[in-house]
């Protein structure tokens, strides 16, 4: 007859597990080490940005991913899962951003070793927003590995956006810029940049259940290959029909450490005019980079009714133009009061007929904190600080995306270097063009600067259906098909130009072109919902 603690004790016995329960309910080696976590997750995110260009190791990016997400399982509370994130995403940046150190060479005001400085406190700022990722995985998964994968995936797009909106945003290399050679690129037209982004971490998350002993680890293998096999059997966007117009893209060579030397002008102009002379096609629409030549090309008074001026150095562009040709080129506009006295400038991009008619004006519109104004001037004046282009104080920001008519070439949206990163923010949804104009100046972006704009600006191709033209003074000026596929490209440093016709945009303006961001935000929302759905079932599971 059994006793009452022979009752008490086999009511406390533990029950049988199922065969696989105990190795789901183990963390992987990698997090056993919590106490390491943090530079362990440093190390991996130095390792994951050698998956961005100019390097390119792609499945390092998904490996790290899985990586992160075991780091995140062996944590106990939300500040280790924080600083997990925290560090991951320094090291991922400190590495990848590391040609922001190389413009403050060409910058006599200031020592060049401040600008790893700046890439570090730079790093650190931007680290923040990976860091609220993984803390909020971690909030909604941490009794559930599907459910933290998928947290994880929808936390992250989410925390691009902010990067990309925050403070002016910096959307530099969202981790979904990866795929832009493979057949993901494909996924684009649809979900955009942060649904790549979603499809990464998704990916390195099912590669993190697979390695696990996981009862379900059949169910990650399907959704695994399913994953990498799908965006392959996607139909290609289909193209509008008809040939383009003949077009030229120039690259002068022209190197940052000469930009603004006197005298430079006139050179630049030559360089420029003997690579747009000669071709037996016309009439032609040629491009040059970003501030082509370092003199105005135009004056203007802000908010005044008068026309702008235009100033002499528009008559020397124009003496390369044969009738019927037009130069769309980077140049300078100056602003002016009333009296005449120059107040500020802008970074603009004009269209230039053979007359040499200025038949509009495009004026960049997001700023590069900086680079081009230098944000709390009178405090960081004061410590020495200027910023890294030479000026009349800070630029003067454009409107934002707008679209000009070229007469007889169709219609150009114009996006001036850096502008050309920030996704769904690139085209006037009103007036759509026909293709998009990215002239740039990488010449101070080393050598890892150049190859990482280059593929974001391949990614708005893919997002908006458009082609992209870049024009750089010393590379990497390209054309890129509506697809996000390379066409042709001039190599970095290397003077020379690119003969072609114009690539036609897609059919129909893309799903992403419609609809923007709204369907990533969807996406990454509907993965944090089905994360606390799935990782409430399990707790209202344990308590039944």
């Amino acid at each position: 007859m059994s006793t009452l603690a022979d009752t008490t004790a086999t009511r406390a016995a533990p029950l049988p597990r199922r065969a696989g329960e105990s190795a789901s309910n183990k963390v992987s080696s990698l997090s056993s080490y919590s106490r390491f976590a943090p530079l362990i997750a440093l190390c991996t995110g130095l390792i994951s940005a050698l998956s961005f260009q100019p390097v390119g190791w792609w499945p390092l990016m998904p490996l790290a991913f899985a990586v992160l997400a075991a780091l995140l399982a062996g944590q106990r509370s939300q500040w280790p899962a924080l600083l997990t994130g925290w560090t991951f995403g320094v090291g991922q940046f400190v590495l990848g951003l590391n040609w922001i150190a190389t413009s403050f060479t060409y910058q006599a005001a200031m020592p060049p070793w401040l600008g790893w400085v700046a890439v570090v406190l730079l790093s650190l700022y931007l680290a923040v927003y990976p860091a609220l990722a993984t803390g909020l995985a971690w909030r909604i998964g941490r009794s559930n590995p599907v459910a933290l994968v998928l947290a994880l995936a929808g936390a992250w797009a989410i925390a691009e956006y902010l990067r990309a909106t925050v403070f002016t945003g910096f959307a530099w290399n969202p981790v979904g810029v990866i795929l832009i050679d493979g057949g993901y690129a494909k996924l684009a037209r649809w979900i955009g940049t942060y649904g790549l982004s979603v499809a990464v971490v998704l990916l390195g998350g099912l590669l993190w259940l697979f390695s696990k002993n996981w009862r379900r680890a059949r169910l990650a293998t399907i959704l695994l290959s399913v994953l990498l096999i799908s965006p392959v059997f996607l139909p290609q966007a289909e193209l509008r029909r008809g040939a383009g117009q003949p077009i030229r893209v120039v690259q002068p060579n022209i190197g940052q450490e000469e930009k603004w030397r006197p005298g430079l002008d006139q050179e630049a102009f030559a360089k420029l005019g003997s690579l747009s002379l000669g071709g037996a096609a016309h009439p032609r629409l040629l491009f040059w980079p970003e501030v082509a030549v370092p003199v105005p090309f135009q004056a203007f008074e802000p908010g005044s009714p008068q026309p702008p001026v235009t100033l002499p150095a528009v008559n020397q562009a124009s003496a390369f133009l044969r009738p019927g040709d037009l130069l769309v080129t980077g140049a300078v506009a100056l602003a002016a009061d009333a009296q005449g006295r120059v107040t500020g400038e802008a970074n603009s991009v004009m269209p230039i007929d053979s007359a040499g008619r200025i038949l509009g004006r495009y004026d960049k519109a997001h700023l590069v904190p900086y680079g081009e104004y230098l944000p709390m001037r009178p405090l960081l004046s004061a410590i020495g600080l200027s910023q890294l282009a030479p000026g009349i104080g800070d630029a003067r920001p454009g409107p934002g995306p707008r679209t000009l008519a070229l007469p007889g070439f169709g219609k150009a949206g114009i996006q001036v270097c850096y502008e050309i990163i920030f996704s769904g923010e690139v085209v006037d949804r009103r007036n759509r063009p026909d293709f998009i104009f990215n002239p740039s100046n990488d010449a101070w972006f080393g050598r890892w600067g150049p190859p990482q704009h280059l593929a974001q600006a391949r990614l708005r191709a893919a997002e908006e259906g458009l082609p992209v033209i870049r024009s750089t003074p010393t590379g990497i000026s390209a054309l890129v098909d509506a697809r996000g596929a390379l066409l042709r490209s001039l190599p970095w440093r290397t003077a020379g130009m690119i003969d072609a016709d114009l690539p036609p945009p897609t059919a129909s303006p893309t799903l992403f072109a419609r609809l923007g961001n709204i369907i990533p935000m969807v996406l990454a929302a509907a993965l944090l919902i089905m994360a606390v759905g799935i990782a409430s079932h399990r707790r209202y599971r344990r308590h039944i």
